[in-house]
């Protein structure tokens, strides 16, 4: 992929030669005391020395690693061998270099591949990620996506496509980018082809949603087989990974968590937008903290998906689908209901470590236990949780949809009306205002309607079979 060079920032210390030469390869910043970089030369030192190529500097935002740069921490080396032209880089450091999460190990040299990741003194202290121009990988990008952006690795995949890292041309601000193949699903239960306007329409709604919780969009970029979705990019990873890590929250910072999650799709709600897809994997983590801010991402994504495809593809298992999607396979058209149900899922999975419904059930098959509510909480491992939290969960996942708790009555619950929770919450959402909440952001007036009013559509398993063995209808 043959890119301009003015196209990406540079080290203002840079010397003459990224304008005459064509460059190779290119360094794009991962962390803010970092800055881009082409690579033209065939050999690059990097440290905290001044007589490095790249020398790091502990300027503007401070740097908490900066002190355990080494004066040179790694060199770069581009040579031709018998298998053909490799970049290597080469570890002179006893603190740490990085690659993929991986140490290098002071003295110890590895090939750089295209897309891989550099981090300093600690694998969480991500500096670069590395291309290579030579790659040819992204050829078939569009030239409406490169014009504007170039992607580098892969940051995840899922059953509608990838999510890339992207850099802003010129300004190297990050994005992630969610790339959905038009190929794999109907549009709005049509064909995917020249759905350009519908789908502009749309994305104009998903644009105008501005909440703390809600992952922002930032740019759509729509071709005949591939819609582009340009998304405010989050480091903290999936609430899903971090449950299987910790196995389960604490009361208190569960309903911290819960509380942002409520509001953000109470939000959601308000501007007529049901979810249709809410589960663990679909709640990010701003940090690897355990109190941190929450962010709902695909939220509007189901509307370009019909209810069908989100059944059967989106979700391998129905883990957290309501029961009247269940009822009417998919086909049916579904309340705001439903997304409360998804977050009694999740509540009671980030509480417990372990779904509602099982697979491991021997007297029960999966759709059955969703359809009729068949859950319960043994008190192996739901004795340290309130009557309250428990209380919600039952509101929050009653089958009959009429009957099932709203979000505005969640936030009023017993289990949330806690006023510390709630100023802690406030803090994390609005910290320029020192907690408190601004106004609401959307117009007055006229809802918005990107659901039309009604339309809508594996954590870790510690579940015993006994689990959930004696039927409850909340």
């Amino acid at each position: 992929m043959d890119l301009p060079t003015q196209d990406v920032c540079y080290f203002s210390e840079e010397d003459d030669h990224s304008q005459t030469e064509q460059p190779w390869g290119r360094f794009f910043p991962l962390g803010d005391s970092f800055v881009g970089l082409d690579l033209v030369k065939d050999e690059y030192t990097f440290g905290r020395g001044e007589n490095c190529d790249v020398a790091f500097n502990n300027t503007g935002k401070r740097n908490q690693c900066f002190q355990a740069y080494s004066k040179v921490h790694f060199k770069l080396v581009r040579k031709d061998t018998s298998t053909g032209t490799h970049v290597f880089l080469e570890d002179k450091s006893s603190n740490g270099t990085f690659v993929n999460g991986e140490k290098v190990g002071k003295g110890n040299s590895q090939v750089l591949n295209n897309n891989d990741e550099i981090g300093l003194a600690m694998k969480k202290n991500k500096a670069f990620v590395f291309m290579d121009l030579n790659a040819n990988e992204d050829m078939d990008l569009p030239r409406e996506l490169t014009e504007k952006y170039t992607l580098t690795k892969v940051l995840g995949r899922g059953a509608c496509g990838e999510v890339r890292l992207a850099f802003v041309k010129g300004s190297c601000e990050k994005f992630a980018c969610k790339i959905i193949s038009k190929k794999k699903f109907s549009v709005g239960g049509s064909s995917a082809v020249n759905m350009s306007s519908q789908v502009m329409t749309e994305v104009k709604i998903l644009k105008a949603m501005k909440h703390p919780c809600i992952i922002g969009v930032e740019d759509v970029i729509d071709t005949p087989e591939t819609l582009y979705i340009m998304l405010e990019l989050v480091e903290g990873g999936e609430l899903f990974d971090k449950v299987v890590s910790i196995d389960n929250y604490p009361e208190l910072t569960a309903k911290l968590l819960f509380y942002q999650m409520a509001c953000a799709c109470k939000y959601l709600h308000d501007q007529g937008i049901t979810h249709r897809d809410l589960k663990p994997e679909n709640i990010l983590l701003s940090s690897d903290a355990d109190e941190t801010l929450i962010k709902v991402t695909d939220f509007g994504l189901s509307k370009f998906i019909d209810a069908g495809s989100i059944m059967k593809t989106f979700c391998g298992t129905p883990t957290y689908l309501a029961p009247e999607i269940l009822l009417t396979a998919g086909s049916g058209a579904y309340t705001m209901a439903i997304d409360c149900w998804s977050l009694g899922v999740i509540l009671f999975i980030i509480l417990s470590g372990y779904p509602p419904f099982s697979d491991d059930r021997t007297d029960m098959d999966l759709p059955k236990q969703i359809m009729g509510g068949h859950f319960s909480f043994p008190k192996q491992y739901w004795k340290d949780v309130s009557d309250d939290a428990q209380d919600l969960i039952k509101k929050l996942m009653t089958v009959d949809p009429k009957k099932r708790i709203t979000l505005a009555d969640a936030l009023n619950h017993p289990w949330l009306k806690d006023e510390d929770v709630i100023a802690r919450a406030n803090k994390l959402m609005y910290p320029e205002s020192d907690g408190m909440a601004p106004p609401n952001s959307m117009p007055s007036g006229k809802k918005r309607t990107l659901d039309g009013g009604d339309d809508g559509s594996n954590a870790k398993r510690k579940a015993s079979s006994d689990t959930g063995s004696e039927p409850e209808t909340p």
